[in-house]
């Protein structure tokens, strides 16, 4: 009834105007059609034209294009879900910190008063560029003086479906080290994109660092090849791989880097790999020095396992990006 309400009365607009970036993403995406659902009137801005009440083409890099392309009436808030697609320390800078920080501007030139930023837990252990640059950023925004929620999520599902056409060919599943190294809670696009929708109206989500993950319980890379297997209706075959070879390419990489930019670019997304693969996606204890599944906070009902289910049966796909390792 109250989508029908909506429906009949058209989008609304005193309060409910929101500027969203980053809408081409899978979470982006998501997050417009959460906004759109709950009634509110979308601005997305962005280089890439999307399905929006309104779109504005503008380049994020240049405070000036988006000045000049951005209507000049009152938005509630700001939304951003724009990440770096590589990771490299020149493309980090540029979009989570540069790119952000023309946002900032932006919305503290036009008054709009709440910013919701989506990060990502890894940041705090930081020891990639990626990571650097988007503290720096949540550092200046929560000085900003505007009201702010810094979403931090743990793996989305699509980062733990790259290798399903392995499996299918009889291959083994690929892990580090035992494949217990680490583990995550494992969120949805969905199960995102209303939480981070709700932080707009939900005091309790705002003026804080927010790390949230899916309804658990969280689970190692071993136990999601499992999952996968058991989707494919097969028995599942591991190969473990060790550590130390992502070690040693990052270290060839390096020493190539000297003279190569292309080279240390290949380095950096060798040490994202290997980040990955030896550090979990939940609160880190940094008193016991640990990552604990029982402190990070869930969200949602979407589970990994009926993800693979619907991705094995081919109800949904995956476009994984720039940052697949498998």
């Amino acid at each position: 009834m109250l989508c029908l309400i909506r429906h009949l009365l058209g989008p609304m607009t005193t309060g409910h105007d929101i500027l969203l970036f980053g809408a081409t993403g899978s979470i982006g995406c998501a997050v417009l059609v959460a906004l759109k659902s709950s009634g509110y009137r979308v601005t997305v801005v962005g280089r890439t034209e999307v399905d929006a009440d309104e779109f504005v083409a503008a380049d994020v890099t240049s405070f000036e294009s988006l000045a000049a392309a951005v209507p000049e009436r009152p938005f509630a808030a700001v939304i951003s879900c724009l990440a770096s697609r590589t990771g490299s320390p020149a493309d980090a800078w540029a979009i989570d910190h540069a790119a952000h920080l023309n946002i900032l501007e932006l919305a503290k030139a036009r008054g709009i008063g709440q910013f919701n930023l989506l990060s990502a837990i890894c940041v705090q252990r930081p020891m990639l560029a990626f990571q650097e640059a988007k503290l720096a950023f949540e550092a200046e925004l929560k000085g900003s003086g505007l009201t702010y929620s810094i979403v931090r999520p743990t793996a989305y599902f699509k980062s733990l479906s790259g290798q399903l056409d392995r499996l299918r060919a009889g291959k083994p599943f690929l892990v580090f080290g035992d494949g217990e190294l680490t583990a995550c809670k494992p969120i949805s696009d969905r199960d995102l994109a209303e939480y981070m929708v709700r932080c707009l109206t939900d005091a309790g989500l705002q003026n804080r660092v927010l790390p949230i993950g899916g309804p658990g319980p969280a689970l190692t890379p071993l136990e999601q090849g499992h999952l996968l297997a058991d989707a494919l209706g097969r028995e599942i075959k591991v190969k473990r791989v060790p550590v130390g070879i992502m070690t040693a390419i990052i270290g060839v990489l390096s020493a190539v880097g000297v003279v190569s930019r292309r080279a240390r670019d290949k380095a950096e997304f060798a040490r994202i790999g290997r980040y990955y693969a030896t550090e979990s996606m939940l609160v880190f204890d940094k008193a016991a020095g640990r990552y604990d599944a029982d402190a990070t906070p869930e969200t949602g009902t979407d589970t990994l396992a009926k993800f693979y289910q619907d991705l094995v049966a081919g109800r949904v796909t995956v476009d994984r990006g720039d940052h697949a390792v498998f």
